[in-house]
């Protein structure tokens, strides 16, 4: 089953997103399950996706914006490539989190929550990532870089464009 997003492309719902969506369909609970798996399989939420997906379940759109909108783990806007996450729970802040996302800013010339010219990053300031003793941290791709300063950026910025 395909959609059209608003820039004219086509995506796709796998086989197994459409055969997760009917195993979820009539359970309770099933719309924040749904919703991350079709995240997964997008790496954001399409709208024409979450219209299919109100059709489906039969859930009205605005409820499905509600709860995207209240979690912030849910993404309407595609990603960079490389999306980092700037950790900013209170040891991370308190060690120069913030100092990371300014600079972040200068480097990239895009702000928090905005993508590059390229397509190639991403960022955006994220609360406690567990790792409050490596702190100040970031993590992109899964790779975590902890106690981190702004004069680092630049080799994480590199170490990442060339992956």
């Amino acid at each position: 089953m395909s959609v059209i997003t608003k820039d004219k492309t086509e995506i796709e719902f796998s086989p197994e997103l459409l055969q997760f969506i009917q195993d979820w369909k009539d359970k309770a609970g099933n719309l924040i399950m749904v919703l991350h798996r079709t995240q997964q399989e997008f790496g954001y939420l399409p709208r024409p996706a979450v219209i299919k997906l109100s059709q489906m379940l039969n859930v009205p759109l605005a409820k499905i914006y509600g709860v995207v909108t209240f979690y912030h783990f849910f993404k309407l806007t595609k990603p960079g490539r490389h999306n980092i996450q700037v950790c900013l729970g209170t040891a991370c802040y308190l060690k120069g989190g913030e100092d990371l996302i300014h600079e972040l800013e200068t480097l990239l010339g895009i702000g928090l929550n905005q993508v590059s010219d390229d397509g190639e990053f991403s960022f955006e300031a994220v609360r406690c990532v567990g790792c409050c003793g490596l702190a100040p941290v970031a993590v992109c791709n899964g790779d975590v870089f902890g106690k981190l300063v702004t004069d680092k950026l630049p080799d994480v910025l590199a170490k990442l464009k060339a992956k």
